[in-house]
């Protein structure tokens, strides 16, 4: 079939097989130029592995340390006659990509959220590698059933104590806009901290303490982001600020009981990017837009690639020092909070309006991330061309 992108919201229903793998193949080809990371991990769980961050955390310690990898994601697998979901194409590609290169890679695909994944997992790394050394936990997902209590829970993207206001910005239609978010209840915010908190993140690590399957030294580390002033009130100082908050005590609970294995837990904050997740954010977007245009002309912009390789390299790796900030998380968004930086893009909210989104902000270049994770607008692709949407998974997730 010929697939074009069909945008709903802030989501696109359709994926692009071949966009996909070229996508896939231009992070690897990355890794690769970069070099080998002396000291890098061998064996790698990562949980949420198909898209953004957690797939670039895939394909750095595989092409830069050779290493193992397993994958655990929740995706859609194609049929002959519609799509699979972005993340399903990222994930055959990607294995594709291992094994062609003599890679041990397999996946599983189910909530990572249950015992019974958990359970898989645990048994995949005990029948095929023994132990991990490295578990990175990447999960983005706006709801979870609670393993124990089957509670459904569903986060929400509000702030606290008082209604927010600001500019945001409908990146399909290019009109920015000024938007009034009203506080999240108690129950919203304890339901957005069961979501994207730490409990899963340390009900993993007890699971895979508890089958003896961590090696000495084991490294874990979950993804955050905390952000500029002008997206305080709706991230950080929001029910999801509140999440990761909960994120960060975790890590030190986690850090504590791997101290028998000489491990440790790492919150590390990345950089603000274009990802399905970021993209429902309100505000985020604009700031997105304009932060894009301020570090692309200061020669400082980094996807999620170039991050993820950094951070291994600069902050995981055994010669390297993570250089922890006052609270103890690695910080990869160093970049992006530079003064000269965020006084740039602070003196530009006020200006940017609808008429002048284009000329002050990159909402071209977010556009073209955006559809670039769906495999769309990826060079070298023939979108007027047949494709074939049925792809299997070659480890048969």
């Amino acid at each position: 079939m010929i697939i074009k992108p069909k945008i709903r919201g802030f989501i696109c229903i359709t994926a692009h097989p071949d966009g996909c793998a070229a996508h896939v193949r231009q992070q690897v080809d990355y890794v690769k130029s970069k070099g080998a990371i002396a000291g890098a991990p061998k064996r790698v769980l990562v949980i949420g592995a198909s898209t953004g961050y957690g797939l670039a955390s895939r394909i750095v310690p595989a092409f830069a340390g050779g290493a193992a990898t397993i994958g655990v994601f929740f995706e859609k697998p194609s049929e002959a006659d519609r799509t699979g979901s972005a993340g399903w194409y990222n994930s055959v590609a990607f294995e594709r990509e291992a094994h062609a290169a003599g890679l041990y890679a397999k996946s599983i695909n189910g909530d990572a959220f249950s015992d019974a994944v958990k359970e898989q997992v645990i048994a995949l790394i005990k029948a095929d590698l023994g132990t991990v050394d490295a578990v990175i936990y990447s999960l983005a997902s706006p709801r979870r059933t609670h393993p124990k209590t089957g509670v459904v829970h569903k986060s929400t993207l509000k702030p606290l104590g008082a209604a927010y206001t600001n500019k945001t910005v409908d990146t399909d239609k290019g009109t920015v806009s000024e938007i009034t978010i009203e506080p999240a209840n108690d129950a919203e915010i304890a339901d957005t901290v069961a979501v994207m908190g730490g409990e899963d993140w340390e009900m993993w690590m007890d699971a895979l303490d508890a089958a003896g399957v961590l090696a000495p030294g084991v490294v874990t580390a979950a993804y955050s982001y905390i952000g500029p002033d002008l997206t305080w009130a709706i991230y950080r100082n929001g029910t999801i600020g509140r999440a990761k908050e909960h994120l960060e005590e975790t890590a030190d609970r986690i850090t504590a009981k791997l101290a028998k294995h000489e491990g440790h837990a790492w919150v590390s904050v990345n950089k603000a990017l274009v990802t399905q997740a970021s993209s429902a954010i309100p505000v985020v977007p604009l700031y997105i837009s304009l932060l894009y245009r301020v570090m692309k002309a200061k020669g400082l912009h980094e996807g999620c690639i170039e991050q993820i390789y950094r951070l291994f390299a600069e902050r995981l790796a055994p010669s390297a020092h993570p250089q922890p900030d006052e609270e103890g998380r690695i910080r990869i968004d160093d970049w992006e909070m530079r003064d000269d930086v965020q006084a740039e893009v602070a003196a530009l909210w006020p200006q940017v309006t609808t008429e002048t989104l284009p000329t002050l902000s990159d909402i071209a270049g977010y556009r073209s991330e955006f559809l670039r994770l769906f495999g769309f607008g990826i060079e070298g692709i023939n979108y007027d061309a047949e494709a074939e949407p049925l792809q299997a998974m070659p480890s048969g997730a």
